[in-house]
């Protein structure tokens, strides 16, 4: 099968698929090199949009899709979030995280107007500090959990191969959309 046949297939909304929760436990090295994914995203994230001009970070990454601004804000927000999540998590015994509206948050003034570069440098500095968090985790930490409503319950182990897979995701909507129109 030609490429164009396997990536014209790619659902646009999941060009890397959905999250899939792993086995348990985890095979050896699963956990390392999740948060190899976590350290490397934000200079791979800020490689993917490197010399974009306005009118590239205000496309949408897909139809119906968010922009390129939209998007690296919402990784921002969203990292952001999973970064709090896991320091409760490892904080508080079994605390209940509030979930928050991602599209409304995407809709903001500074997520569709602030320069992308804001975006990126919050995502340097966060990564920076989560992974600086999971390397120094003792084993039984990794199982320490939290619960979001609409998620359920969730461990810091399962969440750190949750937002690798994130990154992942939208590194790869960028990826393709700069692919597809050549810049």
């Amino acid at each position: 099968m030609s490429t164009d046949a396997v990536d014209h297939a790619v659902d646009p909304r999941y060009p890397i698929g959905r999250f899939q929760r792993p086995e348990m436990p985890l095979a050896h090295g699963v956990l390392a090199e999740a948060i190899g994914t976590l350290a490397e995203f934000p200079s791979e994230l800020r490689g993917a949009v490197a010399g974009f001009d306005e009118e590239q970070w205000d496309t949408p990454y897909r139809d119906g899709g968010w922009t390129v601004r939209q998007l690296v804000s919402h990784l921002a927000d969203s990292h952001m979030m999973a970064f709090l999540r896991v320091r409760l998590a490892l904080t508080e015994d079994g605390p209940t995280v509030p979930p928050y509206k991602e599209k409304e948050f995407a809709e903001l003034r500074d997520s569709v107007a602030a320069p992308g570069e804001w975006s990126l440098q919050m995502l340097e500095s966060l990564h920076a500090r989560w992974v600086m968090m999971l390397q120094s985790l003792m084993p039984e930490q990794w199982q320490r959990g939290f619960t979001q409503p609409e998620r359920g319950s969730q461990t810091v182990e399962v969440a750190t191969l949750l937002y690798s897979w994130h990154a992942r995701h939208h590194l790869a909507h960028i990826k393709r959309l700069r692919a597809a129109k050549d810049w």
